[in-house]
């Protein structure tokens, strides 16, 4: 038997798509993802990394804000906007680190952020961990859908729709959702939450948990200012009242 026959064979890489303008951060990044066994691609511009996920989707994209062609969000919106790349992991690498600018990128879709100058190693522990959700959400997705009032959820095809009419939810604010009427009534506080909807290897802060709530919120209450459907509960966090659909 030859040394190649007795080779185990491994399946193939994940790849990860990195857009970064900048060409010595897109090396740094590219040298470390492949030190770990990722097959990288790389994109200078917004219009590329566009190009290149319309023609071959990758794994995960390690996205920069501050790009020529389209600015960062812009690509983040528009993946989250296509059906086929809806659920997408997205880590942003930007050297834009303030609150606004961090929720501003978790509000328009992104799974995470790393803020410039940044470790490799936490880059990659954190890409790591938005694959693993991924993989993990990918097996566990059931078939079938959830209506009540004026709320229906098709879990299949990832479409909501109050009221008859159709509404665009991003991947987590969709998860969010899900969890919430999974498991109506009882209070979640934003670290549980984050648990279970982000997964416990996910690196966000509490305040994610109200940026998406406020997202929902506003697609979803008849009343936004004055909710009904999705509680807070004072110094605990959060519960979904279902009775409100009615």
């Amino acid at each position: 038997m030859s040394l190649a026959q007795e080779q185990p064979e491994r399946g193939p890489r994940q790849k990860i798509l990195v857009v970064e303008d900048e060409s010595d951060i897109r090396e740094l990044i590219r040298y470390n993802l492949e030190q770990e066994g990722f097959a990288v691609e790389e994109a200078a511009s917004g219009s590329e990394a566009l190009e290149r996920i319309k023609r071959r989707a990758p794994d995960l994209m390690v996205l920069d804000l501050m790009l020529p062609g389209a600015p960062g969000l812009e690509v983040c919106r528009m993946v989250r906007a296509e059906k086929a790349t809806r659920a997408l992991p997205i880590l942003i690498v930007t050297a834009k680190g303030t609150e606004v600018d961090r929720v501003l990128g978790l509000e328009m879709g992104a799974d995470d952020y790393v803020v410039k100058p940044f470790s490799p190693r936490e880059l990659v522990a954190r890409v790591k961990a938005l694959l693993r959700r991924a993989g993990a959400r990918g097996e566990s997705q059931r078939a079938g859908s959830y209506e009540r009032g004026r709320l229906r959820i098709d879990y299949d095809t990832y479409q909501v729709f109050v009221d008859g009419k159709r509404i665009d939810l991003a991947l987590r604010e969709f998860e969010l959702l899900r969890f919430f009427v999974e498991h109506p009534l009882r209070v979640y506080t934003r670290e549980q939450l984050l648990d279970m909807v982000w997964g416990r290897d996910t690196f966000v802060e509490p305040r994610t948990v109200d940026v998406h709530v406020r997202r929902l919120r506003q697609h979803l209450e008849r009343d936004d200012a004055r909710p009904e459907l999705i509680l807070t509960v004072r110094s605990v966090g959060y519960r979904f009242n279902p009775e409100a659909l009615d």
